[in-house]
């Protein structure tokens, strides 16, 4: 099986050579394709992708959701894996998913773990090894077989944010989902710029208006309005 990474990028470029290296030692060439779906990044994000070996795509819209489904449709491989530009790679993250899928297992992600020793992002990792849906979020990278991921139409264009929520949660009225019991590495880029807890106020702002309902662009202003992204 072939497996197909991709990633959405917009002004990426300290991040994005890192990942992409990561992507291709940890695998046989054979076995994966690495597509980078870039948003107009202003940054030198698609000339670094270029350099570590990347396949560099320029996504006809901005917006996570659309640049993944423009990868999805360019990509060749049975398995489709997305991962944000800013996550850290388990190293049998190829051997993994392709024994998930044998197993029956249509979907998954895994786990994971700041790259700090915060302790109470060591409580929030923890948190991921549960199913709930509040537990998990597109920084865990996500699995899925191009058969399901097209049955459900791919990502959800309509929502500027919440994409990763949205669509783990089609996954599960459908069939199983996988939680891989592995971490992958994420930044705590956010929570540098912000204390903890208005991370958590703002995610769970952002949940509440999510399950209300309430339209996409609407909870992706209210939630940088209550972060600070210097």
């Amino acid at each position: 099986m072939t497996l197909s990474v991709i990633i959405p990028t917009y002004n990426e470029a300290s991040n994005i050579g890192r990942l992409v290296t990561q992507l291709r030692q940890y695998a046989q060439p054979e076995a994966i394709e690495v597509l980078v779906v870039d948003a107009g990044s202003l940054d030198e994000t698609v000339l670094v992708a270029c350099q570590a070996g990347a396949t560099v795509l320029q996504s006809p819209k901005p917006g996570r959701a659309a640049q993944m489904n423009y990868g999805a449709r360019h990509a060749r491989g049975e398995l489709l894996y997305f991962v944000h530009a800013d996550v850290g790679i388990h190293p049998a993250y190829v051997a993994t998913i392709c024994q998930a899928v044998q197993e029956g297992y249509e979907a998954g992600c895994y786990r994971f773990r700041f790259d700090s020793a915060h302790p109470m992002l060591r409580l929030n990792s923890y948190g991921t090894r549960f199913k709930g849906i509040m537990s998990r979020g597109g920084d865990q990278t996500l699995f899925i077989t191009r058969p399901l991921f097209e049955a459900l139409g791919g990502f959800d264009e309509y929502y500027c944010i919440m994409e990763d929520f949205d669509i783990i949660r089609r996954i599960r009225r459908r069939t199983r989902f996988l939680i891989v019991p592995q971490d992958v590495v994420v930044s705590a880029r956010k929570y540098e710029t912000n204390s903890w807890l208005r991370v958590q106020l703002a995610n769970l702002t952002a949940f509440s208006l999510f399950f209300l309902k309430v339209p996409p662009p609407r909870i992706a202003r209210t939630y940088k309005a209550l972060l600070n992204y210097r």
